[in-house]
């Protein structure tokens, strides 16, 4: 049932129950004349002016938490329809009555710019409201696509499944309020996030392979070599010796290795930057632990 009929409905019960109970800000109309069309114009004027003024302090109330506060209101819409059903009812019990054809027809009028009044900056809070529960579907999807292993279609279900829930619990019974537009964005925003996330696994697979296979081909060339190494040197010792040498009181350094079969000697005049440190003789005079290095590699 529309604001409009409710309203209509309590006025004709106020009109039928003819009890003292009748608001008697209306003025009473005798039965030696009527009110005139100006006036009755002026007094539902002024009661819809006093109507509006009171519901405007609880639409006031809702903007702060949804504009201010970025807060989405449970059960927008219930709210909505109570500040206007509210309005609507005072109206019809505040306003005089309508006895003539056109005064009914002002009463009518009167009545549709009430609810247009109030049902104005309702709708703009209420596109603010779905702003926010867009954000809040759009955040699900993006932290379930991240921690689960859902895939991205279930999480863009899921989230579309919410925003619909949310925007028919904000949405006005019997308005003309609608949130499709809000729900094709927010699938919109959702398929082009799946669309980058695709393409940038894509691009790190194909990556992977790339460097599997530059790899494998290194690995290819170096056994390459070590087959080549093979036929011209026989076949090599798994055995890796090295040994270094530093002859007393020079700055010759001898080292020696043997690696893959081959063996290798390198003489140097390397001086030793810790002889003042260590005497004239610097540790020993002759080999030893001191002046003697060797290392040991075993490849099998």
């Amino acid at each position: 049932m529309s604001c409009r009929l409710l309203a209509l409905v309590y006025l004709a019960t106020q009109v039928m129950a003819s009890t003292p109970d009748i608001p008697t800000t209306a003025p009473v109309v005798s039965s030696g004349g009527a009110i005139g069309g100006d006036d009755y114009d002026a007094l539902c004027e002024k009661v819809k002016c006093d109507v509006l003024e009171r519901a405007n302090k609880s639409i006031e109330e809702m903007r702060r938490a949804v504009v201010d506060e970025k807060t989405c209101l449970t059960a927008f819409g219930l709210k909505a329809d109570e500040i206007c059903n509210s309005a609507l009812e005072e109206f019809a019990s505040n306003a005089p009555v309508a006895g003539e054809d056109d005064a009914a027809g002002i009463y009518d009028r009167k009545l549709e710019e009430v609810e247009a009044a109030i049902d104005s900056p309702l709708q703009v809070l209420y596109l603010r409201q779905l702003a926010l529960l867009r954000e809040k579907a759009l955040s699900k999807y993006k932290s379930a696509s991240k921690t689960s292993e859902a895939s991205d279609y279930e999480a863009m279900i899921n989230a579309d499944a919410q925003f619909v829930a949310d925007a028919e619990e904000a949405t006005r019974d019997g308005s003309d309020w609608d949130y499709a537009t809000e729900r094709t964005y927010l699938q919109s925003v959702m398929n082009d996030l799946a669309s980058a996330s695709k393409k940038l696994t894509e691009v790190q697979v194909k990556a992977g392979q790339q460097q599997s296979t530059a790899m494998q081909y290194l690995q290819q060339q170096q056994q390459m070599i070590q087959q080549l190494q093979m036929q011209l040197y026989g076949q090599s010792s798994p055995w890796n010796v090295g040994v270094a040498y530093r002859i007393p009181d020079t700055n010759f350094n001898l080292q020696g290795a043997y690696q893959q079969g081959r063996t290798n000697i390198q003489v140097s005049c390397v001086p030793d930057e810790y002889a003042g440190m260590l005497g004239p003789n610097g540790f020993t005079n002759g080999v030893g632990p001191g002046n003697l290095g060797l290392s040991l590699n075993l490849s099998i």
